[in-house]
């Protein structure tokens, strides 16, 4: 099971936390992600990192702007979101992934087969 929190309201140029706690895994064998989805759109990948949080990946609208954690002692996951646009409001969705793969982290929703119920981003002019 994964549950994200840290949604909310922001003004453009603000920044959020979110984070997704894991339960009932072995949390450190797990390759995570963060997805999005805005309202009409497809989600998208946004941000990944490996099992051993050797390995980070992120969409490009975001990259220098989001950054993605994994302590895997305290089974979260977590995504840093500074500098937020109001291009960035959507549901935001933590995942996981049993890769089996070292150091690889996947961008297809079809790669992770546990996913959280997601959190609220909204992010105002």
């Amino acid at each position: 099971q994964l549950v994200e929190s840290g949604g909310g309201l922001v003004q453009a140029g603000g920044s959020l936390r979110l984070s997704c706690a894991g339960s009932g895994r072995t949390f450190a064998t797990y390759t995570m992600g963060w997805f999005r989805q805005a309202p009409g759109k497809e989600r998208e990948f946004v941000a990944g990192i490996s099992s051993r949080a050797v390995t980070t990946a992120y969409t490009n609208s975001v990259k220098g702007r989001f950054t993605i954690t994994k302590d895997n002692a305290k089974n979260t996951v977590y995504l840093q979101m500074n500098s937020l646009k109001p291009e960035d409001t959507a549901v935001y969705y933590c995942a996981a992934a049993d890769t089996g793969r070292l150091g690889w982290v996947p961008r297809s929703l079809n790669e992770f087969a546990d996913w959280g119920q997601g959190t609220q981003v909204t992010v105002s002019s």
